[in-house]
């Protein structure tokens, strides 16, 4: 009782801001919004290029909206926090699908199949795919960062690691949980933690949930004895409806990883995708299709660039440059000249008068007003379209439509005990760090990215970057 009279007027002072219910509602409300502007779409543009049929006929088929939802809420989409894009990216596709392919077997199978168009619903079908992700993710753009959005997290550990969770959901609000109180049994440890209150021990746990209503918790004490450890899960299993715990395995693979019990022993099975032999086919059967097909709809711009590059600077159209490739193999990659010819010597010369960007340039290789750039460069840069011809590379096997980001054999060092993970795969058109800030981002962080990528590559995760590439080039996101 006493324990009580204590830790009231801290929870009294406790602010939690989010609310679950509208949080949850958002996500349905936009999931609901997209399929019906998929398939709105879908029905409209038929009608306009073969207006042969009623558009109200397929109003009919509203209240089955219903049915994505279920179907939704079973694979684990809703509320939707807590969840890698790549395993969202995953779950909508699979989702949509199954719900399309339900509904295509019970009215293409009997008489309705004379009434309705198969073209609108393979078209629904795709829209309402992409429609959705779109949806998801400005839902989280516009709302992550009310006070009301999310689920309030308890985290349980003030050491290291737990001040890593908290920093990391503080600074990803889209990820959906809202850190609101730290405990620890250290007393040296209490006060606040990146402004969230360290209140007390972990055995106010179950007082706080059930008194603030807090349904998710996190487990960041990865040091702490095994015996202690498993005393704090079995405890806390019985409190909070959702318990993460942050094992001691960090640089690990984090996406694909399934528990699996075995006799009752816990094991994670990590599935190592670059040693699978069908998801490696579909990645090459991806990289030469959409190269081939993207290729020759790009065609009129390479020419057109070319030209350009020819009219703006003296100097050949394509520039080669020896990178180093998969089982470190090095190979010549491909770009549209976007230099000057002397361009190693107006380097020179440019650091010798601005000594304060030379560190900059040491530290990154990167530097926001290159002056070795040409005009027209500066565009392709900008968008990209310089690394255009690497399609050759592509289709040569050297490079990939997705992976690390190709180096030269002076960035070797800078990749330390990671080179021998860059090495596993191709480099890629397009990568990790292409789409997460290109560079705004530091060296270090590029180079976690990349080993990111291998540890945790699958087709699933290369078509969302693929997505994310569109957006990034259309965007000009993170461009110098």
């Amino acid at each position: 009782m006493q324990l009580n009279r204590t830790l009231r007027p801290a929870l009294s002072a406790l602010s939690i801001s989010t609310r679950t219910v509208p949080t949850l509602v958002g996500m349905i409300g936009s999931d609901l919004l997209m399929l019906s502007l998929a398939g709105t779409i879908s029905v409209y543009l038929r009608w306009f290029l073969d207006g042969k049929f009623q558009p109200l006929l397929y109003w009919q088929l509203l209240p089955l909206m219903g049915l994505f939802v279920l179907v939704y809420a079973a694979i684990g989409l809703y509320p939707g926090v807590a969840q890698s894009p790549v395993d969202e990216f995953r779950c909508v596709t699979i989702g949509t699908s199954l719900v399309y392919f339900l509904l295509g077997v019970t009215i293409f199978f009997r008489q309705s199949s004379e009434v309705y168009s198969r073209s609108i619903f393979v078209m629904a079908w795709l829209l309402s795919i992409v429609l959705v992700l779109i949806g998801r993710s400005l839902t989280r753009h516009w709302f992550a960062r009310k006070r009301w959005w999310g689920y309030p997290v308890v985290v349980l550990g003030a050491g290291k690691t737990g001040e890593m969770v908290v920093r990391t959901l503080q600074k990803r609000p889209r990820i959906g949980l809202r850190p609101v109180v730290v405990l620890d049994d250290d007393p040296a440890k209490h006060g606040s933690l990146h402004g969230v209150p360290v209140m007390g021990g972990i055995d106010l746990a179950p007082m706080i949930a059930r008194s603030r209503r807090i349904p998710y918790a996190i487990v960041a004490m990865p040091g702490v004895p095994r015996v202690r450890l498993l005393d704090v899960i079995e405890q806390h299993t019985q409190t909070f409806a959702h318990l993460l715990v942050i094992p001691d395995l960090f640089d690990f693979s984090s996406l694909w990883v399934e528990a699996r019990d075995m006799g009752g022993i816990l094991g994670l099975e990590v599935r190592q995708q670059l040693l699978l032999p069908g998801p490696r086919l579909v990645k090459f059967a991806l990289d030469r299709i959409i190269t081939l097909f993207g290729g020759l709809l790009v065609l009129p711009f390479i020419i057109l660039i070319a030209a350009l590059i020819r009219l703006d600077s003296p100097g050949p159209i394509f520039y080669g440059q020896t990178r180093i490739g998969q089982n470190g193999e090095s190979f010549k990659a491909w770009k549209f000249r976007s230099m000057v010819q002397n361009a190693d010597q107006v380097l020179h010369d440019y650091l010798e008068a601005h000594p304060k960007l030379r560190r900059s340039w040491e530290r990154d290789h990167k530097l926001r007003r290159d002056p070795r750039v040409t005009r027209v460069g500066r565009f392709l840069r900008q968008t990209s379209l310089d690394e255009l011809p690497q399609l050759w590379n592509i289709l040569r096997g050297e490079m990939s439509l997705v992976g690390p980001r190709p180096i030269v054999d002076e960035e070797i060092p800078r990749y330390g005990d990671k080179f021998a993970l860059y090495t596993k795969v191709t480099p890629g058109l397009t990568g990790l760090w292409q789409v997460s800030g290109r560079n705004n981002l530091s060296y270090k962080e590029r180079v976690n990215l990349d080993a990111y990528y291998v540890r945790n590559w699958s087709v699933w995760l290369d078509l969302y970057i693929l997505m994310r590439t569109v957006w990034v080039v259309l965007s000009g996101e993170g461009a110098y």
